[in-house]
């Protein structure tokens, strides 16, 4: 059996590993899957930070020109321009969407994902640092939702890489303690991208072991 075009490193676990299996997943495109175990340290191991310079998850290699590549915002980018999917219908669209997703990293992954790893156990923080990144979060949630208002998706008439990266946060809110009751239309975009063809949850799409096939 031929190995399929991408390789992607990653731990179920991890949010941006997810948002990379989930844009893998609705542009129909089989990958194989590397476990970086965090806990035993791989992901700092000189092999594969030679591959991953900044010694995180995930790591995409594309085998069909030996491209690595890192940092899930850039790497959904990347595969929009090589799918042909989800990449925005016009250059308008494709500014916007990255808008969006530099948007993501500035105000709305770092509160989700740090409160979600304190409710886990994974991040230990003082109260007000906890206090400070939930009003964030809120915050963000609220630009979202009222962006959301009386559109289907991000960006034009259908998902994105936008979408991909902005579900790829607001998908484990609730699991760092906030509540999306008082936001319908960001629950309606969150249910839309759910009804995708290839969508899957991260214990769904995301191997919990290495899964090579060949």
């Amino acid at each position: 059996m031929t190995a399929p075009r991408f390789l992607l490193h990653g731990i179920w676990l991890s949010g941006p590993t997810y948002k990379v299996a989930l844009f893998l997943a609705l542009a129909g495109e089989p990958f194989d899957f590397e476990l970086v175990n965090l806990r035993e340290g791989a992901h700092k191991a000189p092999g594969y930070v030679a591959r991953q310079r900044y010694g995180q998850v995930p790591l995409l290699e594309d085998r069909s020109n030996g491209r690595g590549l890192c940092q899930a915002a850039s790497i959904l980018e990347y595969l929009a321009d090589v799918t042909g999917k989800m990449g925005g219908a016009t250059l308008d669209e494709r500014i916007r969407a990255r808008e969006w997703m530099f948007w993501d990293y500035d105000r709305f992954a770092v509160p989700i994902y740090r409160c979600r790893g304190v409710k886990l156990g994974f991040r230990q923080a003082p109260e007000e640092a906890v206090a400070m990144w939930t009003a964030e979060g809120e915050a963000a949630l609220a630009v979202l939702d009222g962006h959301l208002q009386g559109r289907d998706f991000l960006v034009g008439e259908g998902p994105t890489m936008a979408d991909v990266d902005l579900y790829g946060v607001a998908s484990y809110a609730e699991a760092g303690g906030f509540s999306l009751e008082a936001r319908p239309a960001l629950r309606a975009w969150m249910a839309r991208i759910e009804a995708l063809p290839g969508f899957g949850p991260p214990e769904a799409i995301v191997p919990k072991e290495t899964r090579l096939t060949a």
